[in-house]
């Protein structure tokens, strides 16, 4: 009860471990005590020893990889006591500048059926008694509970840094993000009011400055890596999209899709949205359309995102830069590909981006 007292009383897993090695020692009158946990793959992954000192421990190398009595130990999950270690029919020789021993004592680590490794003792003057086999069994199960519940902190510790993580992100997402592209909004809005005057010009470029703000934000959650932000759905964010933009106006506004979209790479995912936003928020404002239809299709070496409005139509050459259009070219050439803007006045217009993958 007092070695007992002694073994909970350690501060952390290790010191845990190595007071159950000495306790054992003590308990058996052992020379020599070892123990070693194994990790879920059946290698050792801790292994604490005594008796043996720092430096003939270095000239013996690597711990003992669980052969010999050791691994009957391990395998059959029952203690084993023997006066001669070269005695029994499964032991094996030693390494070079290991010392001699010759009585043993070993038991498994382990709960319920689970083993976590094994504790052994060495060289008890006059070998083991019967009593000593139950006496290390106990203190084997306050270690087998030491490093069960080490593994159970670690686990819940990692579940916690994890829902820490994705709750960053989902504040971030849901919060930040949606609250600069409502300011977005706005500005696009006043812009289009205003028409080609100096100031709209400064306000699109204070607009387009702002979807990088929210690309880099939106990398930022992404690299987080929360389970819940791990596989990412365009068809998902591109409809919270169009339901925002959409909402003011009376036009009916049709997604499609095409193709591998969802697995789309990052950087072109962060593209398509404020390509979208753009060519949509246009058609929504300024063309009078009832009927808008924005796609994404996936080709084996690009993806083609299409916005076909059956509004009235404009003369392309004299918009000029107005309406995004210069923000849509510029996105697309930085991506090393290249927009298309085919309208007329009364017959509709179609945006076509194409991004190379």
């Amino acid at each position: 009860m007092e070695a007992a007292a002694t073994v909970a009383g350690a501060a952390e897993l290790t010191e845990t471990l190595e007071a159950i090695v000495e306790t054992a020692m003590d308990l058996t009158g052992a020379s020599y005590g070892a123990l070693g946990v194994l990790g879920g793959h059946g290698f050792l992954t801790e292994f604490i020893h005594k008796g043996v000192d720092p430096e003939t421990a270095k000239r013996i190398g690597a711990p003992p990889s669980g052969h010999g009595l050791l691994g009957t130990i391990t395998r059959v999950a029952e203690g084993v006591r023997t006066d001669d270690i070269a005695d029994h029919p499964d032991s094996v020789s030693f390494p070079e500048h290991h010392p001699p021993m010759d009585s043993f004592l070993g038991v498994p680590i382990r709960v319920g059926d689970e083993v976590f490794g094994n504790l052994y003792l060495t060289n008890s003057e006059g070998g083991f008694r019967d009593g000593d086999m139950a006496n290390v069994e106990a203190l084997a199960i306050i270690g087998g509970s030491a490093i069960a519940n080490a593994r159970t902190s670690r686990r819940l510790r990692t579940v916690a840094v994890v829902e820490d993580r994705e709750r960053i992100a989902r504040d971030l997402h849901d919060a930040i993000i949606q609250d600069i592209f409502a300011v977005g909004l706005g500005l696009q809005a006043l812009a289009g009011r205003l028409g080609e005057s100096e100031a709209a010009v400064e306000i699109r470029d204070a607009t387009s400055k702002l979807d990088d703000a929210i690309t880099g934000l939106r990398r930022f959650i992404f690299d987080l890596r929360p389970p819940v932000w791990a596989h990412r759905r365009i068809r998902d964010e591109l409809a919270e999209l169009a339901d925002s933009l959409a909402e003011p106006h009376d036009a009916e506004v049709e997604l499609l899709f095409r193709g591998e979209v969802d697995s789309l790479p990052e950087r072109v995912t962060d593209e398509i949205l404020p390509i979208v936003r753009e060519s949509l928020s246009n058609a929504l404002r300024h063309s009078g359309a009832t009927n808008i239809t924005t796609s994404v299709v996936r080709h084996a070496d690009r993806v083609v995102v299409r916005t076909i409005d059956n509004g009235d139509g404009f003369e392309v050459e004299a918009a000029n830069n107005g309406m995004g259009l210069s923000n849509l070219r510029s996105r697309a050439v930085n991506q090393g590909g290249f927009a298309e803007i085919s309208s007329s006045s009364g017959s509709g217009t179609t945006v076509e981006v194409t991004l190379p993958l």
